[in-house]
């Protein structure tokens, strides 16, 4: 076992704002593992939307519009009490919702052998006591993997076993879960589905998890995307403001939102599914009550995750059924210039962030 230092270097969120509340710190104090928990040695993270959602208050009712207009600078009026994915947030917080690296130190209770495990962290789950559908985020509800050592029920922290770097084992986890989230949540089979926002973290791997069930997968990008997006698998690109055929796919998975909602109902085929698990584009939507009856159709918000999803994730990745896809990377210090080129959103896939050495 490791000796373990008493300060770390971490980039802490210090309260809803823009990108001047990430402060980079080297004396923040190294957690050590409670009962049932780990410590890893974080190797790598990862940017998201949900980083920049929460840094900038977006979860707030209060918020209405879009993700990206105001993620530079944060949004007038966000509500403290309910910027977050479970309503506050407790500050100064390290965000994170990616994290690969190694178990260095086990609480009472958690097997000592597992002591040089390389891990996966669960992002989203569900506390061990109390309220069964109460949700806690990795970076969000507790300290997350923007630092170089973090704690994790041991439950949740999952061993893989891979060729891939630690960057690219980053990628993965708050993405690709909440991917196969939806589609699990769709129960998507070699059907027609269209996916928004395909250019993404979220959308690039459901495009990836969507074509390893045998789905006919449509992708909804940018043109200058269409090409890295037919190498993940997808069938038939659709620009971002193309026309949407009527009655043409079984599913929708949609992370967009915004005024085109309307016409993601009329693309679907009659008894469609339609999932969502983000609003880029903006959370108020125009909802014509005909067409979702009168064509049966079932809509499906996706953000609680049965444990299933992850541990099947993982064993997709060692299984090499999937595989990350990693715009760039920076360093640990220089996250607010990575989430300044996230928000051009100008890459496809993941922006990494190098969190150990």
């Amino acid at each position: 076992m490791m000796t373990l230092p008493d300060t770390m270097n971490a980039m802490v969120l210090t309260g809803h704002g823009g990108l001047d509340k990430l402060e980079w710190r080297t004396d923040v104090a190294v957690p050590r593992p409670n009962p049932g928990e780990v410590l890893i040695r974080v190797g790598a993270s990862a940017v998201n939307n949900t980083d920049v959602n929460t840094r900038t208050g977006w979860y707030s009712k209060a918020v209405r519009g879009d993700t990206n207009s105001a993620a530079a600078t944060g949004y007038e009026g966000t509500s403290d009490a309910d910027g977050a994915w479970s309503g506050a947030m407790q500050f100064p917080r390290i965000q994170g919702a990616d994290c690969c690296g190694e178990i260095v130190a086990v609480g009472d209770g958690v097997d000592p052998a597992r002591v040089g495990e390389r891990v996966l962290v669960r992002p989203m789950h569900r506390p061990k006591d109390g309220d069964s559908e109460a949700l806690t985020t990795f970076g969000s509800e507790q300290d997350g993997g923007f630092a170089e050592f973090t704690t994790i029920g041991s439950e949740n922290a999952l061993r893989i076993e891979s060729p891939l770097s630690d960057v690219e084992l980053a990628s993965f986890p708050c993405a690709f879960s909440t991917a196969e989230g939806m589609i699990q949540r769709a129960r998507l089979g070699a059907e027609r589905v269209l996916i928004t926002g395909a250019s993404g973290g979220v959308g690039s791997a459901a495009v990836q998890l969507a074509k390893r069930r045998g789905a006919h997968v449509t992708a909804m990008t940018s043109p200058a995307k269409a090409d890295g997006l037919g190498t993940l698998g997808a069938d038939a690109i659709l620009g971002r403001e193309d026309a949407l055929p009527e009655e043409a796919f079984d599913v929708v998975l949609d992370l967009v939102g915004g005024p085109r909602w309307p016409a993601l109902l009329e693309a679907l085929a009659v008894r469609g599914r339609y999932v969502t698990s983000g609003a880029i584009a903006g959370p108020i939507v125009e909802l014509d009550l005909r067409t979702l009856y009168l064509k049966d159709l079932t809509l499906i918000g996706s953000t609680r995750q049965d444990p299933g999803v992850f541990t099947d994730l993982v064993g997709y990745i060692e299984r090499g059924e999937i595989r990350p896809v990693l715009a760039a990377t920076y360093r640990h210090r220089d996250l607010r210039a990575a989430q300044e080129a996230f928000l051009e959103k100008s890459h496809m896939g993941k922006i990494g962030i190098v969190i150990a050495g």
